[in-house]
C-alpha cells in the first residue's frame, strides 16, 4: 500500500523544506464551475487550509504550481500563508526548476502532491511524491504516498498532518489547541 509509512519513507518526510501544491484535483476536488460572470468558481476543503497554515507556523513552506488560472487561486492562497502563486504553468518542470534556484532548495528538500499527466514530470523529480486517492493510475503508479482522502476533501490536511508528525513538529504547533 503507497498510503503507509515506511522507515525509507520517513527519511524522505523528515528532509521536506517545501510543499509544492497542484489545485485541480488536489486542493479542489477537480469540478469546475463557470459562472455567467466569465468567472469559475472553485470549492476549497477548510481543513486542507489549516494543514497549510500549520506547515507555515513549523516553518515549511508551501507554494501553488497549477495548469489552469483563476482569480479564486490567488485570494484562497492568501489566506493559507502560500508564499508563491504559480499559475499558466503549461510546463510544470520549467516552473518547478526556477522554484529550485529562486529558493535555493534541492530536489530531495521538495514535497509535490498532484494527480494527473502535467503533474508526472514533478512528481518524478521531488524528494517526496504524493498524488490524491482520485488520481489517474499512471500517477498512483509513480508516487511515494497515495492519500487516503480525496482532493478537496482533507488530501493536503491528510499530508500535512504526516509532514509534520513525521518531523516531530505536531506537539509544537498544536499545543495552543490542547489546553
Amino acid at each position: 500500500m503507497k498510503n503507509t509509512v515506511s522507515k525509507e519513507l520517513e527519511d524522505k518526510i523528515k528532509k521536506i523544506k517545501l510543499v509544492i501544491l497542484d489545485v485541480d484535483g488536489v486542493l479542489t476536488d477537480g469540478k469546475i464551475i463557470y459562472s455567467g460572470f466569465s468567472n469559475d468558481i472553485k470549492e476549497f476543503d477548510v481543513k486542507d487550509g489549516f494543514g497549510i497554515t500549520l506547515l507555515y507556523r513549523a516553518g515549511i513552506n508551501s507554494i501553488i504550481l497549477t495548469a489552469r488560472f483563476s482569480k479564486s487561486i490567488k485570494r484562497r492562497a492568501k489566506d493559507m500563508h502560500i508564499i508563491e502563486v504559480y499559475q499558466n504553468a503549461f510546463d510544470k518542470l520549467v516552473v518547478y526548476n526556477k522554484i529550485l534556484r529562486k529558493f535555493k532548495i534541492s530536489d530531495d528538500e521538495v514535497c509535490f502532491i498532484g494527480d494527473d499527466m502535467v503533474d508526472l514530470p514533478v512528481l518524478r523529480r521531488v524528494g517526496f511524491s504524493v498524488c490524491t486517492c482520485c488520481s489517474i493510475d499512471e500517477v498512483k503508479n509513480e508516487v511515494d504516498y497515495i492519500t487516503k482522502k480525496a482532493g478537496g476533501r482533507g488530501a493536503v490536511r491528510e499530508l500535512a498532518d504526516l509532514i509534520l508528525k513525521v518531523q516531530g513538529k505536531w506537539q509544537d504547533v498544536t499545543k495552543d489547541y490542547y489546553k
